[in-house]
This record gives C-alpha cells, structure tokens and sequence, in this order.
C-alpha cells in the first residue's frame, strides 16, 4: 500500500497536480491541515481516497483535529501537531501515539520534513511543499509491505 501526505498546503495549490505526480498513483493521500480546503483541488486531479485532519490555521471546518485510522494493516495516529508542542520536542506526540497503540504519528505544523522511530513508532513530518522553514519543499511518502512501513520524503 502507498500513501502519500501532505501538509500546511495554506493555499498555495498551483502545484497539486505535480505532488500528485510526486505520489505515483498512491492507494491514499492524507492531508495533515492548514488549509484543508486545498483537499478539495487535490480531489480535482485524484479520484481516490483521501483522509484529513484540521490544523491551527483551519477554521471553519467540521474536519477532526486527529484521527486514528487502521491502514494497511498499521494504526495511524493523525494529527496537525499544535495541540502537541511539536515545534519544540515530540514527546507528547511520541506519548500520545503509545496510548492509542499507534505504529505510527503523522504531524505537520513545523513545516520542516522529518522521519524517525522511536520505540517502535514512526514519527513522520511531511514538511511543507511551498513554505518549509528547512529550504526543502517536501511532501512524504509511506509504503507499507510484508507487514512493514517505509517511509520518504520527497522534495517537491
């Protein structure tokens, strides 16, 4: 299974068409919040599923601040990240992800990429594809196979 996730998109969605390419045909994309409204121009170029959450930018919206979802097999705690303090450490997200048994939390908020794993759970930060504070425009890409999550990320 492929995922593609994005996040902190804020409206600059002139280059959906080409993170869509980016992703290769994904089973799933998921957008991690600010702007969720730019779901409804990544619905225009990809016809399959897409799940996502509210950041702190989003208002307006009845989209849930977090999720856990089942994928693949895998628990994904999905978050923006705010409501965790994720700009100065992850260990409330890290916390939160081992109550809900999650294998793995995805956030955004920082707008810098970034994938680790630690006890067991991957933490994993998309970055921005128009706006990173790391000078890499990114987006992330999760494959899970034989029971295993890989994950990427790619510049944009």
């Amino acid at each position: 299974m492929k995922i593609g996730v994005i996040s902190d998109t804020h409206g600059y969605n002139t280059s959906i068409k080409k993170i869509v390419k980016i992703f290769d045909n994904p089973d799933l994309i998921i957008h991690l919040g600010d702007n969720v409204g730019d779901v409804d121009y990544i619905r225009k170029v990809y016809s399959g599923k897409i799940i996502n959450v509210r950041g702190n930018c989003d208002f307006s919206t009845d989209a849930p601040s977090e999720r856990l979802e089942v994928i693949g097999g895998k628990r994904f705690f999905i978050t923006h990240g705010h409501n965790y303090n994720v700009k100065y450490d992850l260990l409330r997200l890290k916390y939160r992800a081992m109550e809900l048994k999650a294998d793995a939390a995805l956030f955004g908020h920082t707008h810098i990429s970034e994938i680790t794993c630690e006890d067991g759970i991957w933490l994993i930060n998309p970055g921005s594809p128009h706006l990173s504070r790391d000078g890499r425009n990114s987006v992330a890409i999760i494959n899970i196979e034989n029971g295993s999550i890989n994950a990427s990320i790619e510049e944009v």
